[in-house]
């Protein structure tokens, strides 16, 4: 791992809130992701399935995580397995982790191999009544590739039929939306490290640079940082590309005149930044372009003022709307009167702004947590609103961090440069390389 040693206390504390929301005499499983393999010998790098992480801190493929809080016995209350190393595999793939450091890491001190997994496993399922499963239930989850997960709840069913099986999902939803201190300094690590990659290219920024030399730099700074790297696909999209709202390609020349949209988050310790910043290519932006930037701009502000523990999810959408209503007819782009006269379930406003103003961020870039019901203190959730106006080129969306907090917002990215004219300050620094 790149990263810096993690408090086992955090995943102690996360394993303690769970075990509030079982039933009496329950055992929990959680599974590793796979290796993903290539089409020959390779493998995609490994990422840690992030429930797994949450309650373990372990980074490594192969691993089997039991809980089971009402155990007879100390020592199966929770139970760790990991991959067995030896000598030759140390050779061809590296270290593994030994049972200490992973008892270290994790704070359990029931450290097996993976290899003794289906005995202990036999054993403990002679003595629960429940047995929770986990299972990718994240609204936008799209998963065609059968996940480690989803095999071992079919052989499970397959060996034990008369458990009474329940989804942890739903609790993992409930307790992940809620940051600890702990997460929210890792969170604000990658933001750090995301400041830094937005720093270092303004300056180098011109007409024909290829967005994928941006990303290139943005990489590099990411990287030498402890970062893994990106946390989701990078978005560099200069000119009309900055109205494609999700544009991976990054493949095309800057061009004069028009605008850079950068969306990108480092990753560090497998929590995810998540940042967008609105550049002009020739370092200046024009009446038009700054006209639209500030009605971003001053969206985004007062959503986060609007932020605050007890405000309902609903309360705050229907509030971003008579903002950006407010804006887009400022722009001259639809008038009151349209609004009145606009046919019910096609608002006007979704032409120029089509996506949702925040959803939470930790492990996971869309983190699990309540969309529903109301904000509560430590959750940590992004701030993007966009106006989007293809027939102008123009495309502009500008994202921050924040954690919700007793008495208003902390901005983790408030360092992180955003004021038109501070980008252009910024635009014109000479630098090397």
């Amino acid at each position: 791992m790149r990263y810096q040693h993690i408090d086992p206390n955090l995943f102690i504390q996360n394993r303690k809130k769970l075990a509030m929301h079982l039933q009496p005499n329950s055992l929990v499983v959680l599974q590793s992701n796979d290796l993903m393999p290539k089409n020959t010998d390779g493998t995609m790098p490994f990422v840690q399935n992030s429930d797994l992480f949450y309650l373990s801190g372990l980074d490594q493929e192969e691993t089997i995580l039991l809980l089971y809080p009402d155990a007879i016995k100390t020592e199966w209350q929770a139970i760790l397995f990991i991959k067995e190393t030896d000598a030759t595999l140390a050779i061809w793939e590296g270290h593994k982790y030994s049972q200490e450091e992973a008892s270290s890491m994790s704070g359990i001190t029931t450290i097996y191999w993976t290899s003794q997994f289906n005995q202990i496993f036999h054993t403990l399922m002679g003595l629960v009544d429940y047995i929770y499963l986990n299972a990718n239930e994240h609204v936008r989850a799209n998963t065609p590739v059968e996940t480690r997960d989803k095999r071992f709840i079919s052989w499970c069913k397959a060996h034990y039929p008369l458990h009474q099986y329940a989804r942890i999902a739903p609790i993992m939803q409930k307790l992940r939306g809620i940051k600890e201190e702990a997460e929210i300094g890792l969170i604000q690590e990658a933001c750090h490290i995301t400041e830094a990659g937005f720093r270092s290219i303004l300056p180098r920024i011109h007409a024909g640079l290829m967005e994928y030399e941006i990303e290139g730099r943005l990489a590099y700074e990411f990287i030498r940082r402890g970062s893994r790297g990106f946390a989701y696909s990078p978005i560099v999209a200069s000119g009309a590309n900055s109205c494609i709202l999700h544009y991976i390609n990054n493949n095309k020349a800057c061009p004069a005149g028009e605008l850079l949209l950068i969306d990108v988050g480092a990753e560090y310790a497998n929590y995810s930044a998540d940042v967008t910043r609105v550049i002009p290519i020739d370092g200046k932006f024009t009446t038009r372009q700054r006209q639209v930037y500030n009605a971003v701009l001053r969206i985004l502000q007062s959503a986060q003022v609007l932020l605050r523990p007890g405000l309902s999810f609903g309360d705050y959408n229907q509030a971003i709307i008579a903002l950006v209503e407010s804006e887009l007819i400022g722009l001259k782009l639809i008038n009151a009167k349209d609004i009145k006269n606009q046919p019910k379930g096609m608002p006007l406003y979704k032409k120029y702004f089509m996506h949702g103003i925040s959803h939470h961020l930790g492990l996971s870039t869309h983190d699990l947590g309540d969309v529903h019901g109301t904000m509560v203190a430590n959750m940590v959730l992004t701030i993007e609103p966009g106006i989007y106006i293809k027939e102008e080129n123009i495309g502009i969306r500008i994202e921050n961090n924040v954690v919700i907090r007793s008495n208003g917002v902390q901005n983790l990215t408030e360092n992180i440069p955003i004021e038109a004219e501070e980008i252009e300050e910024l635009m014109h620094i000479k630098v090397k390389g």
